[in-house]
C-alpha cells in the first residue's frame, strides 16, 4: 500500500517523545464509534472468507501456503452461538512412517471428551520429529481457529490446546510462542527441547507426566518445569497459572490425564492483559497481545516485557539490543483512551499525550490478525531512545 495512505502522522494531541507516532490519518473516533467500527469491519472480513472456510471445514481439511491439515472432529454438549469452546488436540508419533503417525492421529480423537465444545484432532502435515512445532503449524492453527470462530460459533477466548507425546512437545513449544491464542493448554508426556517457560505468563499451563517416563529424561524435566513455574508464579502476582501432576505410570498414563478437562474449561483468555512477557522463538511473530515488532529486528529468544499501570505503559527489553521500534496496539479494555497516555521504554519517556482511536488502526490490526477480540482502535509506534 502506498506510503501516503499508511502515513504516520505525528500526533496532534500533545504527544511528545523520541519520534513516537500514532495512526491518525483519519478523524478520531469515540469509544462507541470504535466499537461499532470493529463490528462492521469484522463482519466485512468474515463475509469475504466464510464460504472458503466453510468448504475447508466441510472437507475436514485446512489449507494454507501449500500445507494441509486434515481433521477428525467430535462435538460435545451445547452452548449459545458465539460461546462454543474449541479443543485442538495434537497426536504423538513423529519421525516415523506415515502409517504410524496416522495411527496416532486416529487414536487422538478418542482420548478426550470435554463436557462441551468442538474437539478437533488434526493430522500433522509432516512426519518429522518436530511435526507440531515446524514453522507452518502456527499459521495453520490460526486458520483452524478462525474457521471455527467464523463458521461454528466458537468464542475466540475459549480455545484450548492439548497434546500427547510428540503432541506434548508441540504444546511446550507452541504455548509460549503463540501465547495470545489460548485460553489454557495441557501438555501430556512431552519434551520441551530448547523452549523456556517465561512466555507462559498469561497462559494457564497444565503438565501431566508418568513418573517412570524416563525416555529423553522427560520425567525429570517435568519436575524441573514444575520448579521453574512455581518460582515464576511466586515472583509475578497474577501470572503463571499452572498445574503439574505426575502419575505412577510410564509414558502411557492410562487416561488419568483426562482430569485436565474441567481445569481447562474453568479458564478463558484475557486478550488485553495488563502485563506481558514475550519471548520470541526461532519461529518469530510480529505481535503478542498488545505488543508488536518487526520480526527481522528481533533475534531468537528476544524478550520483551510490557506492563500497564493506570495510564502508564512501561516497556523493558534488556536482551533485545537490535530492537529499535515497537508497535503498541491499544484498546479501552487496557487503559482509558479518552485520557493522556505515557510510554516509558528502558527508563526513558518515549511518548506522552492522547492517542486517537481511528478506523485505520482497526483495519490494520484486523488485517494483521483476524481475531476480533484483539482488534485495536489505536496503533502507536514508538522508537527506542
Amino acid at each position: 500500500m502506498p506510503g501516503f495512505f499508511l502515513a504516520l502522522a505525528l500526533t496532534l494531541c500533545g504527544g511528545l517523545g523520541w519520534g513516537s507516532n500514532v495512526y491518525a490519518y483519519q478523524a478520531a473516533l469515540s469509544r462507541e464509534e470504535s466499537d461499532e467500527q470493529i463490528k462492521t469491519l469484522w463482519k466485512e472480513k468474515v463475509a469475504a472468507l466464510k464460504e472458503t472456510l466453510e468448504k475447508e471445514l466441510a472437507a475436514n481439511e485446512i489449507e494454507l501456503d501449500g500445507k494441509k491439515l486434515k481433521l477428525l472432529v467430535k462435538e460435545f454438549g451445547s452452548a449459545p452461538e458465539g460461546e462454543r469452546s474449541l479443543y485442538i488436540s495434537m497426536h504423538g508419533g513423529g519421525n516415523a512412517p506415515p502409517r504410524v503417525n496416522d495411527q496416532q492421529w486416529k487414536n487422538q480423537i478418542r482420548l478426550y471428551e470435554p463436557e462441551e465444545g468442538i474437539y478437533v484432532a488434526p493430522r500433522a502435515p509432516s512426519d518429522t520429529w518436530n511435526l507440531w512445532h515446524e514453522a507452518h503449524i502456527d499459521g495453520l492453527f490460526d486458520r483452524l481457529i478462525l474457521a471455527h470462530v467464523v463458521c461454528r460459533g466458537v468464542n475466540p477466548n475459549k480455545v484450548y490446546l492439548m497434546g500427547y507425546s510428540a503432541g506434548g512437545d508441540g504444546v511446550y513449544q507452541l504455548a509460549p510462542r503463540t501465547s495470545d491464542r489460548w485460553a489454557a493448554v495441557a501438555m501430556m508426556a512431552g519434551h520441551p527441547n530448547e523452549t523456556r517457560p517465561e512466555g507462559l505468563r498469561n497462559v494457564p499451563f497444565a503438565l501431566f507426566m508418568g513418573e517412570k517416563d524416563s525416555a529423553f529424561n522427560r520425567n525429570q524435566i517435568a519436575k524441573d518445569w514444575k520448579t521453574k513455574l512455581e518460582m515464576l508464579a511466586a515472583s509475578d502476582e497474577g501470572g503463571y497459572d499452572h498445574w503439574v501432576k505426575t502419575y505412577d505410570t510410564g509414558h502411557w498414563m492410562n487416561g488419568q490425564d483426562r482430569e485436565c478437562l474441567p481445569w481447562l474449561k474453568e479458564r478463558q483468555r484475557n486478550p488485553w492483559p495488563k502485563k506481558i512477557v514475550w519471548v520470541q522463538d526461532d519461529v518469530k511473530h510480529s505481535r503478542s497481545y498488545w505488543l508488536g515488532v518487526d520480526p527481522d529486528q528481533s533475534g531468537d529468544r528476544t524478550e520483551i516485557r510490557g506492563r500497564v499501570e493506570g495510564q502508564k505503559i512501561t516497556i523493558e527489553s534488556t536482551n533485545a539490543t537490535s530492537l529499535k521500534q515497537l508497535r503498541l496496539y491499544l484498546h479501552d479494555e487496557l487503559l482509558d483512551l479518552n485520557s493522556p497516555v505515557s510510554v516509558v521504554w528502558d527508563d526513558a519517556v518515549v511518548f506522552e499525550g492522547k492517542v486517537p482511536r481511528t478506523q485505520e488502526a482497526i483495519a490494520r490490526s484486523l488485517a494483521e490478525r483476524m481475531d476480533v477480540a484483539l482488534a485495536a482502535p489505536v496503533l502507536l509506534e514508538i522508537t527506542r531512545p
